[in-house]
C-alpha cells in the first residue's frame, strides 16, 4: 500500500513540476510579447522588407481583411516573441526531462538540442537574406502586363512562414542524420549508400515548398544535400570517437571434465526415487 501511494505521490510531484515549467514557459513568452507589441507595425515591415524591395514602382501590399491591418502584424509580434523566448521555454523543457535521463544521454541530448535551435535560426536567415529577394524578384518579374503586383499582408504572412519552417526543418538534417546514426538506426555506409535518393529527394522536396523557379528549387535542394553530407561526417566522427559497448555475455556454468549428461531413461528413474522418497517422507510425517 506504501508503495502504492509513493508512485502517486511521485506522479503528482512531476505534473506539479510539468505545470510549474509550463508556466514559467509561458509567462515568458506573454512578457516578451508584451515589450514588442507597440512595434508590431515594425517588425512585420521589416518581415515584409524583401518583398517591398521588389514591388513595381508606386505598388505597395494591400490588406483585404477588415481588422488585417491590426491582427497579422500582431501575429508577428506572437511570433517574434516566441523566437525570442524559445531558449528559456527549450531550457525548461530540459530541466523537466534532464533528471530522467542517464549520463551518457545528458552529454548526446543537450548540444544536439542546441545545435537543433541554432540551426533552425540559421535556416530562417539564410530564408529571409539569401531566398527570399530571389523568390520576390522573380514573382515580381513574372506578373503579366496590365496586372498590378500587390500582395495581400496575410498571404505574405503565410507564404513566408511557409519558407521558414521550410528552410529552418531542412537546416535540422544533420542532427537528424546524427541521431539516426547515434541511435543504431542506421549505418553511415548506408547513409552513403542513399546518396543518390537523398538528392533526387531534395529536388523534389525544393519543387514543393518554393515557387516554381529554378533558382529557388536550388537553393533549398542544394543546402539540403550539403547538410546531409556534413551529417554524415560528423556522425561517422562521432561513431568513432564514442566508445564501443561491449556486448553482454551470459555466463555459463562450468562442469567437470567428466561430466555425461544423463540419458532419458536414467532423468525417469530419477524421477521415479525422488517422487518415492517424497511420498515415504509424507506418510512419516
Amino acid at each position: 500500500m506504501s508503495d502504492a501511494s509513493g508512485k502517486e505521490e511521485s506522479f503528482i510531484s512531476h505534473l506539479i513540476e510539468l505545470r510549474n515549467r509550463l508556466i514559467r514557459a509561458v509567462v515568458a513568452v506573454v512578457l516578451v510579447f508584451i515589450v514588442l507589441f507597440p512595434w508590431a507595425n515594425d517588425l512585420y515591415t521589416l518581415l515584409a522588407q524583401p518583398l517591398i524591395a521588389k514591388l513595381p514602382q508606386g505598388s505597395q501590399m494591400i490588406a483585404t481583411g477588415v481588422a488585417s491591418t491590426f491582427f497579422i502584424p500582431l501575429k508577428v509580434a506572437m511570433m517574434s516573441a516566441f523566437l525570442i523566448a524559445l531558449p528559456f521555454v527549450l531550457y525548461q523543457m530540459w530541466a523537466f526531462i534532464a533528471p530522467g535521463l542517464y549520463v551518457h544521454e545528458r552529454k548526446l541530448a543537450m548540444p544536439l538540442l542546441v545545435a537543433s535551435v541554432l540551426l533552425f535560426f540559421v535556416g530562417m536567415a539564410f530564408a529571409y537574406f539569401l531566398v527570399f529577394p530571389v523568390v520576390f524578384g522573380f514573382l515580381a518579374g513574372a506578373t503579366p502586363e496590365g496586372v498590378n503586383f500587390a500582395p495581400d499582408i496575410g498571404a505574405y504572412l503565410d507564404f513566408v512562414m511557409t519558407l521558414f519552417i521550410a528552410f529552418g526543418v531542412t537546416f535540422e538534417v544533420p542532427v537528424v542524420v546524427i541521431l539516426l546514426v547515434l541511435t543504431n538506426m542506421v549505418s553511415v555506409q548506408k547513409l552513403r549508400e542513399a546518396r543518390p535518393y537523398v538528392i533526387v529527394g531534395a529536388f523534389v522536396i525544393g519543387a514543393i515548398f518554393t515557387p516554381p523557379d529554378v533558382i529557388s528549387q536550388i537553393m533549398l535542394a542544394i543546402p539540403l544535400w550539403l547538410l546531409y553530407e556534413l551529417g554524415i561526417i560528423l556522425a561517422g566522427f562521432l561513431r568513432k570517437v564514442k566508445p564501443a559497448q561491449e556486448p553482454r555475455q551470459t555466463p555459463q556454468a562450468s562442469y567437470p571434465a567428466d561430466y555425461e549428461p544423463l540419458t532419458f531413461e536414467e532423468m525417469e528413474s530419477e524421477l521415479d526415487r525422488i517422487e518415492a522418497e517424497n511420498k515415504a517422507k509424507g506418510q512419516d510425517s
